[in-house]
């Protein structure tokens, strides 16, 4: 059995993906199981998780039998030790194995930002930055959904184009690539003057002179925070982000919070896994009846995978799948 790889030696070298042949035993023992890959969502691999955070994950048992038309979620960590989650879930008769590997990430991640972190209600107005990415589209459609008014913007005429059809789901789509930010004024406006409830970003600039091409239709982070209303909720994805006094000031003043978005961290507690089962379960009837409808995503073989994985480890990609 071929199986993609990934070499990491030297904490700070690049990381190389190989595909090698592994073996696998014929016979199985009373705790193991045996599960057929039929399509697989790649995502960055984070070589920074603390070794304490997935100390804690747990094992449980599976008898062995054969596991026909079943979802595999898992997150794998490999240094001197190893740490492996692996959950198991029915699929959707009607979906797709390449369907749902591209989507199942985005979707979690965008039930753990807005129904953990913002615990998002009727009623509530969001703010989704880039809301035409697979994780921005899955969170428009999850909080339409719940009878949350959601705003967001658009980082290019094809996107602005694509997100004023999900109308009357989105509210409104602000325009942040013709070089003028509109954002706060419109927001503002949007909501009487009073700031919308959550706000989850794909990214930040900590410096106004930030005029990287990466970093240019992104929201400075104090532009964000003035948009948010009083007990208003900041989802961000910036994993190293800076908030200065000033900053700090205006969030006291409003009694608003920012909160981490890091999916992987559901695998590192036992005390979370019936949570995190009833999250993968809620995401798959969802999909299933048409309340989430991910983006096609073109799959790739697996001799085409390493190609793939570095592009998405190097940021050049979102993500991809691979078919087997």
């Amino acid at each position: 059995m071929k199986g993609l790889y990934c070499r990491a030696d030297a904490a700070d070298a690049q990381p190389k993906f190989v595909i090698q042949e592994t073996s696998l035993p014929e016979v199985l023992g009373s705790h193991q199981v045996r599960v057929q890959v039929k399509a697989c969502g790649l995502s960055p691999l984070d070589f920074k998780v603390p070794k304490s955070v997935v100390d804690g994950c747990y094992q449980f048992k599976l008898s062995d039998k054969k596991i026909e038309n079943r979802i595999a979620y898992w997150c794998e960590y490999k240094y001197e030790w190893l740490s492996v989650c692996l959950y198991v879930r029915p699929k959707p008769e009607k979906l797709s194995s390449v369907c749902v590997a591209a989507a199942l990430r985005d979707a979690l991640c965008a039930y753990t930002a807005l129904h953990t972190h913002a615990r998002m209600a009727v009623g509530h107005t969001l703010l989704v930055m880039d809301g035409a990415s697979s994780f921005g589209l899955m969170c428009i459609q999850l909080a339409s959904y719940h009878g949350v008014r959601v705003l967001t913007t658009s980082h290019s005429l094809q996107k602005h184009t694509f997100l004023e059809q999900l109308r009357p789901s989105v509210a409104r789509v602000i325009q942040v690539y013709n070089g003028s930010s509109d954002l706060l004024p419109i927001v503002l406006e949007e909501t009487g003057g009073l700031g919308v409830d959550i706000i989850i970003d794909s990214g930040v600039r900590l410096q106004e002179e930030e005029e990287l091409k990466e970093t240019k239709c992104l929201p400075h982070k104090h532009e964000l925070i003035s948009a948010l209303g009083v007990g208003g909720h900041w989802v961000t994805s910036h994993q190293d982000l800076q908030l200065d006094p000033p900053d700090c000031r205006l969030l006291h003043l409003k009694s608003a919070s920012v909160s981490f978005l890091n999916p992987e961290t559901w695998t590192a507690s036992s005390a979370q896994q019936g949570r995190y089962l009833h999250i993968l379960k809620d995401i798959l009837e969802k999909m299933a009846a048409g309340v989430l409808r991910p983006q096609p995503e073109d799959a790739v073989s697996l001799y085409e995978a390493t190609v793939a994985m570095e592009t998405v480890q190097h940021n050049q990609r979102k993500k991809a799948v691979v078919q087997l």
